[in-house]
């Protein structure tokens, strides 16, 4: 029986505990006798053949590093059919028979049109924005909130000691899963997310109630989605006459040692991927419900709509001060 040859590589924005994902993709399937080949720089790596033959001994020791010992880029070409066929021809040419992709949305397209064109996927969803429509985790958003907080937890030292507000982005494009939950960690006063129509007089109000009340410090947290934490800041110290201040943490959040939520998740859903590849299901995406490993139809994961928290949303505005 010839020996079945598979790739994995990591696209997009890297997230803490990628490393764990492809350290138990490439483990479970030399397990099963499998060959596995690392490409370097996603979709990139397809295009211009930047793989690796992996062994045990290149993915010991990386379990507990953030970022991603396969290196990552955005890749326009890719979404070329040029660019789509080349990567095809590379697979074939070294006999790769299913990718393991382990990355976010745009990842995740990627590999249904690569799939659609004769080379077979596995989705592995690693992102911090958590914004994956079929799954209720993403691989990196636990540690991305953890980071946020602890850098929240140090800024409201001087917030406090100036009786100031503090307006803190922190990541999230299209999403605010971030934002809304280390707002609720942080104690944030408001939290200002994509998902939510905000207005400035209604913050204002709120922080003058809190004056009222004795409070002489405020955080606001804001998704990135959202932008000009500068602007707001501004419209709050004309409008309450708090000295406020911006901060936008940036990429930081991606950054450091993998929580261990994601770091068993990670090794869960790439431990998964691989059974998949051995029971010939392939073309599909792995997920967590109800802290169950899953999986859909690649298609059928694209075309699901997640389902923003209103509940959680309610919570925070409700014990806000």
């Amino acid at each position: 029986m010839p020996q079945k040859t598979i790739g994995v590589l990591t696209s997009g924005g890297d997230a803490p505990g990628m490393n764990a994902a492809v350290r138990a993709v490439v483990r479970s399937a030399l397990k099963h006798d499998y060959k596995v080949f690392g490409v370097y720089r996603g979709y990139n790596g397809l295009i211009k053949c930047e793989m690796v033959d992996m062994s045990i001994r290149m993915v010991s020791g990386i379990i507990h590093r953030g970022g991603t010992l396969l290196r990552t880029a955005r890749c326009p070409e890719f979404t070329t059919e040029e660019g789509m066929q080349k990567a095809k021809e590379n697979c074939m040419d070294i006999g790769i028979e299913c990718l393991v992709v382990i990355g976010g949305d745009g990842s995740f397209k990627g590999g249904r049109d690569i799939a659609e064109r004769g080379i077979p996927v596995i989705g592995i969803p690693g992102t911090i924005d958590n914004d994956i429509q079929c799954t209720e985790y993403t691989i990196g958003f636990d540690s991305a909130m953890n980071t946020a907080m602890e850098m929240i937890d140090k800024l409201r030292d001087t917030t406090q000691s100036h009786y100031r507000c503090s307006v803190i982005e922190v990541m999230g494009r299209h999403a605010g899963h971030i934002a809304l939950h280390t707002g609720i960690a942080c104690g944030a006063s408001y939290i200002i997310i994509p998902e939510i129509k905000y207005e400035i007089g209604i913050i204002v109000e709120k922080i003058k109630l809190a004056q009222r009340l004795g409070r002489k410090h405020f955080i606001v947290l804001v998704a990135e989605g959202i932008g000009n934490v500068t602007e707001i800041a501004a419209l709050l110290e004309n409008a309450t006459g708090v000295e406020s201040r911006a901060t936008i943490l940036g990429h930081v959040q991606r950054g450091g040692n993998p929580s261990v939520r994601d770091r068993v998740f990670a090794s869960q859903m790439g431990y998964h991927a691989v059974k998949l590849i051995e029971e010939g299901k392939v073309n599909r995406v792995v997920g967590l419900q109800s802290n169950r490993v899953v999986d859909f139809d690649i298609h059928e994961a694209l075309s699901m709509k997640k389902e923003f928290d209103h509940e959680l949303y309610n919570i925070a505005d409700e014990i806000a001060f």
